[in-house]
């Protein structure tokens, strides 16, 4: 998930951009603006993975999401879900078969949309070094370049995720990688 828009690049709130895009560099693809977001297709282990950045902005992701799961005919179970955590510290990232929003507003979206919290996600850590009630200012605002070496440094882990995602069960997924720092 992400929000649309220069203003938003390079935001901590745009980690699922980030890591949609380092995954369309390796695999040399690219997106296409379609419907309701940016749009790629990517074969893998002989499926194809249909890679989404909605263009509703963060608060209405789910409206994207539904779209693109009824257009492709995708079932719940194999979606997953890119999201920035603040709960997590910088770097670390974690799937999560399903749970609340913790007040993040594009999981609520999707869970308002589809009816359901029982959706794959892979959490992404942006840390919570901010001041008391600064939360939209830090979630919004550009990562230092100290940050920026961090994230990059888990771009490949994320990517390995995704693709393990589509050739193992979820459980089998979350054994493998949530126990990796």
């Amino acid at each position: 998930m992400g929000n649309i828009g220069e203003e938003y690049e390079n935001t901590r709130h745009n980690i699922g951009f980030w890591i949609l895009d380092a995954l369309a560099r390796v695999s040399n693809i690219s997106f296409s603006e379609k419907r309701y977001g940016a749009v790629a297709e990517m074969k893998f282990a002989g499926r194809t993975l249909i890679l989404l950045k909605p263009n509703t902005f963060m608060n209405l992701s789910g409206r994207s999401v539904q779209y693109w799961m009824k257009k492709e005919n995708i079932e719940l179970d194999k979606v997953l879900i890119l999201v920035d955590d603040l709960s997590l510290p910088l770097g670390k990232v974690r799937m999560r078969l399903k749970g609340s929003d913790a007040g993040h507003n594009g999981l609520k979206s999707i869970h308002e949309i589809l009816g359901t919290q029982d959706y794959v996600r892979v959490r992404f850590g942006i840390g919570s070094d901010f001041q008391r009630g600064r939360q939209v200012d830090y979630v919004l605002g550009r990562w230092t370049m100290e940050e920026e070496v961090v994230v990059n440094s888990k771009m490949e882990s994320c990517i390995e995720i995704i693709k393990a995602f589509v050739t193992m069960n979820a459980n089998q997924v979350m054994t493998k990688y949530n126990r990796q720092e």
